[in-house]
């Protein structure tokens, strides 16, 4: 990583920290959200840039995306924002549009003595084993036969998960789900399940922080997380058997698989896809925006908001590892703000 993308890194998670636990006077022409941690990086680094262009202020709380849908349901914020898909049937209750802005990856962290990043190889199936609470050691013999030539410490595994309702979770659980039967049938994807193993901690930064200050543990963030805090990630295996390190063309090649066109409210999966070079933990990440806006002004700032950022906000968001959309998929996000978003005499908010 560049000097500069490290700095835009560290500059965009120290905005994302203090908009967490600072909320400003709303002013005219400034907008609310809450909700995932996982894109709170990039979703800084873009409010930054668009205040500097349009005076106009998003003031985001990374709290989790269950609080995000929770906030947005309840009608507290502007719009919510999670990494986990809503359930069809609460978008339809909430009368909730839902939409993609990036797409991201989540990366297994460790903290082992001598292990470079990148160095060690793990599979979904050991992944999903130490978080069961069944493999228990770093020197265990199904991880030391992934890793001739390295040196494994008789250590304990420390397994770290979020504790608050989290898209990140969401992903992370629906990969193990993905390649475990035993986590399948035992915890599942949610986000929130009850762990068989390990300590939770909050947030993104929650889980790097404890992965970075405990020897021997395991832990799952946003790849920005990982980079941004120098925290030693692994390879992974995925569905065609090949060790697969976590580079942006690996994400890439996961995000080209996905099928747009024909998934209901934008919910195309990356898990697990197929092809030799894909990293196979990645996800798009979502907003949740009423059709009915209480404030159809705001509404409108919101949209004009990721409008602008489809249009200018792709180099930023690849500067902190995240993966643009397709040009077609903004499209197709533009047409629905369209024909969806509505002020109470019916008539559509967004008329670009």
């Amino acid at each position: 990583m560049t000097n500069t993308a490290a700095a835009s890194m560290r500059a965009s998670l120290a905005a994302v920290a203090l908009l967490g636990c600072f909320t400003a006077p709303v002013l005219a022409g400034d907008f609310t959200g809450a909700g995932a941690t996982f894109p709170a990086p990039v979703y800084g680094a873009w409010g930054s840039d668009y205040k500097a262009a349009t005076g106009s202020a998003l003031n985001y709380q990374a709290i989790g995306s269950g609080g995000g849908q929770t906030q947005i349901l309840n009608r507290t914020v502007d719009f919510g924002a999670s990494d986990a898909p809503m359930d069809p049937a609460k978008l339809e209750k909430g009368n909730l549009l839902q939409f993609p802005t990036v797409v991201g990856s989540v990366v297994v962290i460790v903290n082992l003595d001598g292990v470079k990043a990148d160095e060690l190889k793990l599979s979904g199936p050991v992944v999903a084993d130490m978080y069961l609470g069944k493999i228990t050691k770093w020197n265990d013999p199904v991880i030391a036969k992934m890793n001739p030539g390295v040196t494994l410490p008789d250590l304990a595994i420390l397994p770290v998960y979020r504790s608050d309702g989290s898209g990140t979770t969401y992903v992370f659980t629906t990969y193990l789900s993905s390649v475990s039967a035993d986590w399948k049938g035992k915890v599942g994807a949610a986000t929130s399940v009850k762990w068989e193993a390990g300590n939770g901690a909050k947030g993104n930064d929650g889980v790097a922080g404890s992965v970075k200050n405990a020897k021997g543990a395991v832990g799952y963030v946003e790849y920005v997380y990982a980079s941004a805090n120098s925290l030693t990630t692994t390879q992974l295996q995925n569905k065609a058997g090949k060790f697969v390190k976590p580079t942006v063309p690996a994400f890439q090649a996961a995000a080209a698989s996905a099928d747009w066109a024909s998934v209901k409210n934008f919910d195309a999966s990356m898990i697990d896809t197929a092809g030799e070079t894909a990293w196979p933990i990645v996800s798009a990440t979502f907003i949740l925006l009423p059709k009915d806006p209480k404030e159809p002004a705001n509404s409108l700032e919101v949209m004009k908001f990721f409008d602008w950022a489809y249009a200018k906000g792709d180099e930023a968001a690849e500067k902190l590892h995240y993966i643009a959309l397709p040009a077609a998929v903004k499209d197709r996000v533009r047409a629905a703000w369209a024909s969806e978003i509505k002020d109470a005499s019916g008539a559509p908010i967004w008329k670009k």
